[in-house]
């Protein structure tokens, strides 16, 4: 079942991790994709595995930078042109860095809030003309678990994350009548660019012990470190649904994908 049969979809975050997998799962559904990051390499090897999965006559890679709304606006018009439109859009694509709350500096605190919570802002902004010329656009954002449940030593990215959450209610609430539908997913265990150097951004004398709440409920088949982690595929399945018409009734609203990590 082609779910994406000529649909036009934009995906940041999509050299690795969760945006990568979400890239490949809606090629493999149909869908016509721009891979959008500001990894060259990274596109390169989405590139590489799209051609595995005979889908990559389908797959146009872009650099951008979503914290630089210079890099957004032209990116954005690129890959507008290129898909001759845009129906979905996914903002993947975020950092994290972590640090003592009273030694996180203010350069660093904006850096997080500026590439998770402005990107997504601005990416959103400049594909919102487009999205809702057809009626039926769809916005998934990321979220996270640690917007509702403490995850130490990150607060700026919790921060960003609560932020991306309440616009993402607002987009829904404000466009729903032009056919918008906007959703969050908020990972947790689950593995990805970020989660497999979240512990060479942690600070030297992190108490481990603070994260012994963090364990998911169901099995997983992967680690980070050596935190157990489902594989990134796990949300590119339930981003497919939200985006797809299997979805439609869904709206204004965030999916916590983390195996009851924290049920």
């Amino acid at each position: 079942m082609n779910r994406f049969d000529h649909r036009r979809i934009l995906v940041t975050g999509a050299a690795s991790g969760i945006g990568q997998a979400t890239a490949l799962r809606l090629l493999c559904e149909g869908g016509h994709v721009v891979a959008a990051d500001i990894s060259e390499e990274g596109l390169a090897t989405t590139r590489s595995l799209a051609e595995e999965a005979a889908a990559a006559d389908r797959l146009h890679t872009l650099v951008l930078d979503i914290g630089d709304e210079n890099s957004v606006i032209s990116g954005l018009r690129q890959a507008i042109d290129t898909l001759g439109g845009l129906d979905v859009l996914v903002n993947a694509a975020g950092i994290l860095r972590g640090a003592h709350t009273h030694e996180t500096s203010l350069e660093l605190w904006n850096r997080i809030i500026t590439v998770n919570l402005t990107g997504t802002f601005l990416v959103t902004r400049q594909a919102l003309p487009t999205l809702l010329a057809g009626g039926r656009g769809v916005v998934v954002n990321f979220s996270s678990t640690s917007t509702a449940f403490a995850h130490p030593y990150m607060a700026a990215y919790a921060a960003s994350k609560g932020g991306i959450q309440s616009f993402t209610h607002t987009l829904a609430l404000e466009y729903a009548k032009q056919g918008l539908r906007a959703v969050s997913v908020a990972p947790g265990s689950v593995k990805s660019g970020i989660t497999d150097t979240t512990a060479s951004y942690l600070p030297s004398d992190t108490d481990w012990s603070l994260f012994s709440k963090m364990s998911p409920l169901l099995a997983t088949d992967q680690e980070a470190g050596s935190a157990p982690m489902a594989g990134p595929e796990s949300v590119a399945g339930v981003i497919a649904m939200l985006a797809s018409d299997d979805g439609a009734f869904i709206t204004g609203t965030e999916i916590r994908i983390d195996g009851g990590t924290h049920a």
